[in-house]
């Protein structure tokens, strides 16, 4: 489990990738000071679980789902990817509950620098849209962040100069591919809704029942 409260940018220093399946060497600094093998490390939102430590490197084992699945595909060496430790259960839960579960990626298609923020507009398929709302939460590439505009295709973030410094978010631009993760919450509410009405034929209470009462 982890927060999407960014630790630092690490950088690829290799990719093998087969048929199968691939490895991912990342060369990082800060996260080292208490990883061990098979721990869980989050790489632009993709939970990935270290399997060689070497120094100030650690590999992790990617299969080819996920790269279908991701944005991992698009790296290279000397690409920069944003990383963070699981959660622990000492810290500050700073940002939302981030699962390192992928849902999709989306497309960058808007940048504008807005004094001293930058917005980002991101374009998704209906299936991450569909779970995206204002003011909610939504993890980019790893990133906790607050969902500030909303459209029927797409949705807007406003990143401030930390974000922007600490993340890699700063080094994309329009046309590139990210990774998103929605909201677990929305997800679980929408399942469990959807379990109560196929199996609970006595119940009164639905998603249009819901909705008409402004719960939805």
């Amino acid at each position: 489990m982890f927060t999407g409260i960014i630790e630092e940018i690490g950088t690829v220093v290799s990719i093998v990738r087969n048929s199968q399946q691939a490895k991912i060497t990342i060369k990082a600094e800060k996260i080292f000071t208490d990883l061990k093998l098979g721990d869980s490390v989050a790489v632009n939102g993709v939970c990935l679980t270290a399997s060689v430590i070497s120094g100030d490197t650690f590999t992790a084992d990617v299969m080819n789902e996920t790269f279908s699945r991701t944005s991992l595909s698009q790296l290279k060496p000397k690409s920069h990817v944003n990383l963070e430790r699981a959660m622990s259960a000492q810290g500050r839960f700073g940002g939302h509950i981030v699962a390192g579960h992928v849902d999709g990626t989306g497309i960058i298609s808007y940048v504008q620098k807005d004094d001293n923020a930058v917005w980002y507009t991101i374009s998704a398929p209906q299936n991450i849209m569909k779970y995206i709302i204002e003011k909610g939460s939504v993890a980019i590439d790893g990133i906790s962040l607050t969902v500030a505009k909303l459209t029927d295709t797409d949705f807007s973030v406003s990143i401030i100069p930390h974000t922007a410094q600490e993340t890699i978010l700063s080094e994309k631009t329009v046309g590139d591919e990210v990774n998103l993760e929605n909201d677990i919450i929305g997800k679980y509410v929408e399942r469990l809704l959807g379990g109560c009405q196929k199996t609970t034929s006595k119940s009164n209470i639905t998603t249009d029942f819901l909705a008409q009462n402004g719960f939805l």
